[in-house]
């Protein structure tokens, strides 16, 4: 088993200077957490995994390809492999819990 704390992966994530942390890569999948601080641009490309998204806290909006939805803590958005997608209008800062499909690189 691995088990992991949010605050204790948040505090790594900002000890390394970076939004997103991978924690966790597996044969099927990986797992990382991503901070995007309130007002900030989001500046992910499209990535070859599916993903799914899990907001553990703040606020703000996550468009995916051509449907824009707001998002908060408990939201959950699935995101296709190679569909554009942004999270924009963050007006309380984000933590959002990542899980790809098959694992990113």
């Amino acid at each position: 088993m691995k088990a992991f704390r949010l605050e204790d992966l948040d505090a790594e994530r900002a000890a390394h200077d970076g939004a997103y942390l991978r924690f966790l890569r597996e044969r099927n999948m990986s797992a990382g957490l991503y901070a995007l601080d309130a007002g900030t641009v989001d500046p992910q490309q499209p990535h070859e995994q599916d993903e799914v998204y899990f907001v553990v806290s703040g606020r703000g909006a996550l468009t995916v390809g051509e449907e824009t939805t707001q998002v908060a803590r408990g939201s959950v958005v699935y995101v296709p492999a190679r569909t554009p997608h942004k999270f924009h209008h963050i007006t309380e800062d984000l933590r959002v819990l990542v899980v790809f499909s098959p694992p990113e690189d």
